[in-house]
């Protein structure tokens, strides 16, 4: 055998063990994505049975359960809610790489604060460009920018989870989170685990505290405090009131972008914001901020100028 044939003949052993090397190594990788997956739906199938009697039973008048954590430099709520949607319609509408990204921009463009939301891809993967800002109409150039990768973690037949997350944000908030977690509990209904959560510097806390003390003092959130009453409930105020309104939002938000699919194309904008406007209302003690017309003007003009900024 000449030596180029010799060479030929190891190149091609090499390329073999190559493309066998790469193929058990995507298996694994396969399989340990879809352990994670089984995994993690176990957890919260256990959690959904955990909280049967929350979810039948509680003030909201609706299957939820909300919790919220104050940490030393950090927020986060958290809210487990049954919704009357299948799953492979919700897992498709929000978990999907291709048509999630803008969908959530439908989403959160429904948050009083969300000014702007335009999803767009890039070398540095999908990223949702949202402006946050003041709860009446103003500029896009008055509000704060603020860049989240949209990434679908998980996704399989039974389970899915998506996250959003941002390094940074206005008054040296960071690390933003959004988390969507989702499993089916029968045919036509879905199980999912909403998570809201950012940290925050010096500046982040002294804005939060001169807002806290001012225009935001009388504010609450939905927890109540361990000596309320039945009679007479005395709700949590402060950060945690205030991750928790923020955190309600978000839900109603998923569940008036969901509620809207089944109309028809040109009608699904008003009913998402007729419908996230009267859940809000259904607490007006933490929720209501401006009226049902304000509100509707404002949200047709930001979602008509989300058509064409950039």
């Amino acid at each position: 055998m000449s030596r180029l044939t010799r060479s030929s003949a190891g190149n091609r052993r090499t390329r073999t063990w190559w493309v066998v090397l790469m193929t058990a190594v995507f298996c694994f990788l396969w399989q340990s994505a879809f352990v994670q997956a089984d995994d993690s739906a176990a957890r919260l199938h256990a959690k959904y049975q955990s909280l049967t009697q929350q979810l039948a039973h509680n003030q909201f008048q609706r299957p939820l359960y909300l919790e919220s954590q104050e940490l030393p430099s950090a927020l986060k709520g958290d809210i487990y809610g049954v919704l009357n949607h299948p799953f492979a319609v919700v897992s498709g509408a929000l978990n999907d790489p291709v048509r999630g990204p803008a969908n959530w921009c439908d989403v959160l463009i429904l948050h009083l604060n969300t000014k702007y939301c335009h999803a767009s891809t890039g070398d540095s993967g999908t990223v949702l460009t949202v402006n946050i800002g003041k709860k009446t109409e103003e500029s896009l150039s008055s509000s704060y920018r603020v860049q989240f990768q949209f990434r679908p973690v998980a996704s399989t037949p039974d389970y899915f989870r998506v996250e959003l997350t941002a390094a940074t944000g206005p008054l040296s908030t960071k690390d933003y989170r959004i988390v969507l977690e989702a499993i089916p509990v029968g045919d036509n209904r879905t199980f999912i685990h909403l998570t809201y959560a950012y940290g925050y510097g010096t500046a982040g806390r002294f804005a939060m505290k001169t807002y806290l003390a001012t225009i935001g003092s009388d504010k609450v959130g939905f927890s109540t405090t361990p000596d309320s009453s039945a009679s007479d409930p005395q709700y949590i105020g402060g950060v945690r009131g205030l991750v928790e309104r923020n955190t309600m939002r978000y839900y109603l938000a998923i569940e008036a972008y969901l509620g809207a699919l089944a109309s028809p194309a040109d009608a699904r904008l008003d009913k998402r914001l007729a419908d996230w406007f009267d859940a809000t209302e259904q607490y007006p003690r933490q929720l209501h901020e401006v009226s049902r017309d304000d509100y509707m003007q404002m949200k047709h003009n930001e979602y008509q100028r989300q058509q064409t900024a950039q």
